[in-house]
């Protein structure tokens, strides 16, 4: 058969790629038979001979995926527009390309191909989508059909799965409070090896720093100001370093993360006034802070640049973090970490270990030292693991 020449071929880029995707579990054949109650009923003498084999797993790896075409370049679909994710709402993200905000959902072969994040679309992607037309004409809303690859990521895991707070951030400010609730310095260390390993820089803000009467927490903030970090002295209330924070987040793309209750929300509110996020108060009985932000918001500042602001977390679990890197996302330890006398050195037991003789001798803060080995022996499994649930 001859091709018809008025027909051109597709090259290999038009085409798109071929991809292997796990089936949804509702669309796959069950492994074994559930029914045997039903069967036997039915048979004349109410029993029924089982099988000699039974599969737990359906057969073969093959079997449960399908092959999906992937067009990464959208140089020839004039449909598609770019756009970024400002909020979530569900599974539905809001989407600005610029003019205005499109609620839009995200295509299945594209939920299906990043099954292991809880969200395949999450504040800050670049995405590229289409809207879907109503009968009057009208745009109704919009199909996600592809995210642009992401950067600067900060990730935590969540349940059973992966989930990306935000992407696409090139800074972290991790705001910790003076007082009410009391600073957390394990916290603030989880919070900055999560930002060194999604490639996101660091900056630690103490806020409420007018609460700081005994000088705990200047202290405390002192010993990052001593490891290179930048670091930030806020007070919403005074007004006091709100200046040099709106200097820090000028231009920049940045997430302002920390626990509940250290006045995230209300420091936004005085770097850009007429925000009107809203803010909490600290329940005095637990000295802890009530949830006020409850989903995270892309925020695009009047002085230019933007910032994320997010719920407060009060637990980071790092077990999407490999145990063996840990070593150098704490920046005091790498000068030391190639006089270890054993190459796999965790530096927890073992003798001749040069990060613990930099401990002893005052070179390496204790309390960032403690901070590494509870995150080191810490269990590998995922939290949902350790509770027992399946």
């Amino acid at each position: 058969m001859v091709e018809s020449e008025d027909k051109p071929k597709e090259s290999p880029d038009q085409r798109g790629r071929k991809v292997r995707v796990a089936f949804r579990r509702n669309r796959s054949k069950p492994p074994r038979v559930t029914d045997h109650t039903r069967q036997a009923r039915e048979s004349e003498d109410n029993e029924i001979d089982g099988d000699r084999v039974e599969n737990v797993t359906a057969k073969g790896g093959l079997s449960r995926r399908r092959t999906v075409i992937i067009r990464d370049d959208d140089a020839g679909d004039t449909d598609l527009r770019r756009g970024t994710v400002v909020a979530m709402r569900g599974l539905f993200a809001e989407v600005d390309d610029g003019f205005r905000v499109y609620s839009c959902t995200a295509r299945r072969v594209l939920r299906t191909r990043l099954i292991k994040e809880r969200h395949p679309v999450t504040i800050g992607d670049h995405v590229r989508f289409r809207l879907e037309m109503s009968a009057a004409g009208a745009a109704k809303e919009g199909v996600i059909e592809a995210v642009d690859p992401r950067r600067g990521q900060l990730r935590r895991l969540a349940g059973r799965r992966v989930q990306t707070i935000v992407a696409n951030v090139d800074q972290a400010i991790i705001v910790s409070a003076a007082g009410e609730p009391a600073p957390k310095a394990h916290l603030i260390d989880r919070y900055i090896v999560a930002a060194h390993a999604g490639d996101i820089t660091p900056i630690v803000c103490m806020n409420k720093i007018d609460l700081d009467r005994d000088g705990s927490a200047a202290e405390m903030l002192e010993r990052y100001a001593d490891l290179g970090y930048r670091v930030l002295r806020t007070s919403a209330v005074s007004g006091a370093g709100i200046e040099e924070l709106r200097s820090v987040l000028k231009g920049n793309s940045s997430v302002v993360a920390g626990q509940s209750g250290v006045g995230k929300s209300s420091m936004l509110n005085a770097v850009q006034p007429g925000l009107a996020l809203k803010v909490g108060d600290v329940v005095e009985r637990t000295t802890k802070g009530r949830h006020t932000t409850t989903t995270a918001g892309l925020i695009r500042l009047e002085f230019g640049g933007f910032v994320v602001d997010t719920p407060g977390i009060k637990s980071f679990d790092l077990s999407t973090v490999p145990r063996n890197e840990y070593e150098a996302l704490f920046v005091e330890f790498v000068p030391f970490v190639a006089d270890c006398k054993f190459a796999d050195c965790t530096h927890i037991h073992e003798t001749g270990c040069a990060v613990m003789e930099a401990v002893e001798s005052g070179r390496i803060h204790p309390e960032r030292y403690e901070s590494y080995v509870r995150l080191f022996q810490e269990p590998t499994e995922p939290q949902w693991k350790r509770r027992g649930v399946e």
